[in-house]
Formats: structure tokens, C-alpha cells, sequence
């Protein structure tokens, strides 16, 4: 197994990731533009997840090529990007955030296929490739909130590029995969499988897990910012958070043994909707601030590898690609557009705490979607 290539993409992919989603508002902000302004531009980057995966995964499972393809959307994602330096109004930097989201989106999901296949029958041991991911979001958010707070904002996208650019050449020394042998369910199209009940709860789940973080993406920055936290302690907190993440990971392989994915899936939401209310009501308290970025283990670290197995488990053969497709497109794209919008909305509307309230709702209705109707076979 390839283990140091595959997880070299992982950490440029994640500290691309640490530097967009934590700073972007902040520079958006520092452009002039308004929170609604900030709130539909992310929803414009999410909502080219919906979209995005599903072509991707159409092509890389009717081609085979997913290397080659996660290579180009690297590329594009990269050229793509670079027309953020010459935008000059919204409809320009929105134009640039649908083309570099359709091509940077497009890589992950792909990704996650060629390292599961690299991994066969052990995918229990995904975490400890992916914890490099979370390794990289921490430097890049860390060191872009110092660098930020020193040279200011206008830092932000040349550092942007330069990790797009680490994502590329990861790609380049990525190997074939080695593929598995899978038998594929008889007589089942992908529409059947996915019309499944067990996949439709999933999936619902994961759309509203993803929408609850709305708030979180696009304003917990500007937030703490507003709370006069400095931008070196906001990149410390959203370090913290990926921080308890990487801990998880470390030890998930074991922690799985304990309780079935169902189980953990409904922990992991219920711990999310405490972090969105301890956020919501005593973000200024810097004991209670830790503890709800600690929470990140659960709100991220549980719900992203229990959901990868079951969409593992769910979607084999040649349904593997397009099946990480719609997971991705539903969850990050659709429920990330969703809640970049709805925090828009409401953040000029009724205020931060109100925001986060209302994510707390999601959070939890999907929670008691996954006790109800979360199928137990395949926990």
C-alpha cells in the first residue's frame, strides 16, 4: 500500500481546506463584502458539490480512470483559482467559485475510492491514512492565522495556491489503484440501490448534519473575530477543533469494536448538537469555547469515517465512485449550500445566537432520523 503518497494528498487537500473555509469570510469581509454577500458566495461553492461529484464519479466509473481524472481536477481547480486575483465584483468572484468549486470538489470523492481500494479488506484502517488530512488542515490553520494577523488578508490566496498546487503533484505520484474484486448485487441498477431505505436515511442524515455546520464554515471566524478573539486565536481554535479530530483517528480502528457505525452515528450528532448550542450561548467563555471545539471529534472526526463505511459497505463494483458521488454532493454540497444560506440569512436577520440555534435543530432532527430509521443491517 502506497501509504505515504495516498496521505500526501490527504494533507494538501485538508490544508487547502484550512486555509479556505476558516478565512475565506474573512476576506470576503475585508473586500467589502455583506454578510448575505459572504453567505451566498459559500453557498455558490458548496452547491457546485451537488453537481460536480456525480459527473466526476459518472466518468471514473464508466472509464476506470480515476487517477487520470483526480489529476485533471486537480489541475483545473488550480487554474480555476487563480481568476480570484482579478475579480471585482460579486457575479466575477461567484463565476470563479462555481469553476474552481466544479473541479476542486471533484477530486475527493474520487480519491476516497482509489484509497479504499488500495486498502481491500482492511477500510477500518482508512482513518490512519486520513489523519493526515487533518494533520495538514492544522498547519495551514494555524500558521495562515499568524501569517494573517502579520501580513494581513491579502496573504490568503496566494497561500490558497500554493496548496491547490501541493494537491496536484500528490496526484501525479499517486499509483493505479489495485482493484478488488467485488461481486455486485444482482439485478440491482445504481437508482435501486440507492432507492434503498437504509441509503435514503443515510443519506438524509447526512444532508442535514452537513447543513447544521452552515454557520460554522461560513462565520465562526468572523464571529470570534466580533468577540474581539484575535485571527492568530481564531486559527488556534480551529486548530483545537481538528486537533481532537486527529486523536479520534488515531484510535478509531479499536474505538469501532466497541459499538456498531449506527451507534456511533448517533452519538456523533447528538455531540453535535451540543457544540452548536455551547456556541451559540457561551462562545465567550473561553472554558466552554474549548470544550465545544473539542466537540469537533464528534461533529467531524465519528460522523465522516462512520459515514465513509457505510457508503463503503452500501456501494460496491462499479457503483463505488458514483455512491461517494451523491454522498458528497447531498451532504457537502447540497446540505453545505443549504446552510450557507440559511446562515446568511439569518445572521443579518436574528443575530449569531439565533444561527446557531437553529443548526442545533438540525443536527438533532437528524439525529433522531438515525435512531429511527438508520438501517441496523449494515451496522
Amino acid at each position: 500500500m502506497p501509504y505515504w503518497r495516498l496521505s500526501a494528498f490527504y494533507f494538501f487537500f485538508f490544508a487547502s481546506v484550512g486555509a479556505f473555509v476558516p478565512y475565506w469570510g474573512v476576506y470576503l469581509k475585508e473586500l467589502g463584502y455583506s454578510a448575505l454577500d459572504i453567505g451566498l458566495l459559500m453557498a455558490v461553492l458548496m452547491g457546485s458539490k451537488i453537481v460536480s461529484p456525480n459527473v466526476w464519479g459518472w466518468i471514473a466509473d464508466r472509464t476506470g480512470k480515476r487517477v487520470p481524472i483526480v489529476r485533471l481536477g486537480a489541475l483545473l481547480s488550480l487554474l480555476s483559482f487563480c481568476g480570484v486575483f482579478f475579480a471585482s465584483g460579486f457575479v466575477w468572484m461567484a463565476i470563479c467559485m462555481v469553476l474552481f468549486g466544479f473541479f476542486w470538489n471533484a477530486t475527493l470523492p474520487q480519491y476516497e475510492v482509489i484509497t479504499l481500494n488500495h486498502l481491500h479488506d482492511d477500510s477500518h484502517q482508512y482513518t490512519k491514512i486520513r489523519v493526515w488530512g487533518s494533520v495538514g488542515f492544522i498547519v495551514a490553520v494555524v500558521l495562515l492565522g499568524l501569517g494573517l494577523d502579520q501580513f494581513g488578508v491579502s496573504l490568503l490566496p496566494y497561500a490558497v495556491v500554493f496548496l491547490i498546487a501541493g494537491i496536484l503533484l500528490a496526484c501525479l505520484v499517486t499509483p493505479p489503484e489495485s482493484l478488488p474484486v467485488h461481486h455486485e448485487q444482482a439485478g440491482q441498477g445504481f437508482v435501486s440501490l440507492v432507492m434503498r431505505p437504509g441509503v435514503i436515511a443515510l443519506f438524509v442524515i447526512c444532508f442535514l448534519m452537513q447543513a447544521s455546520h452552515g454557520p460554522y464554515y461560513t462565520f465562526f471566524s468572523i464571529y470570534l473575530e466580533s468577540l474581539d478573539y484575535s485571527r492568530a486565536f481564531v486559527g488556534q481554535m480551529w486548530a483545537l477543533g481538528v486537533m481532537a479530530e486527529v486523536v479520534f483517528f488515531l484510535v478509531a480502528h479499536r474505538l469501532f469494536k466497541l459499538m456498531s457505525l449506527r451507534a456511533f452515528m448517533i452519538l456523533s450528532l447528538l455531540l453535535t448538537t451540543l457544540r452548536w448550542l455551547l456556541i451559540a450561548c457561551f462562545a465567550d467563555n473561553l472554558a466552554v469555547l474549548l470544550l465545544a471545539q473539542c466537540l469537533h471529534a464528534a461533529s467531524f472526526g465519528i460522523y465522516h469515517a462512520v459515514a465513509i463505511q457505510f457508503i463503503h459497505k452500501y456501494f460496491v463494483g462499479k457503483s463505488q465512485g458514483r455512491g461517494q458521488a451523491l454522498y458528497s454532493s447531498l451532504s457537502f454540497g447540497l446540505g453545505g449550500a443549504l446552510g450557507g444560506l440559511y446562515s446568511g440569512f439569518l445572521w443579518e436577520g436574528m443575530g449569531p445566537n439565533a444561527t446557531y440555534v437553529f443548526a442545533a435543530g438540525l443536527s438533532f432532527l437528524a439525529a433522531l432520523l438515525a435512531w429511527r430509521y438508520l438501517d441496523r443491517g449494515k451496522a
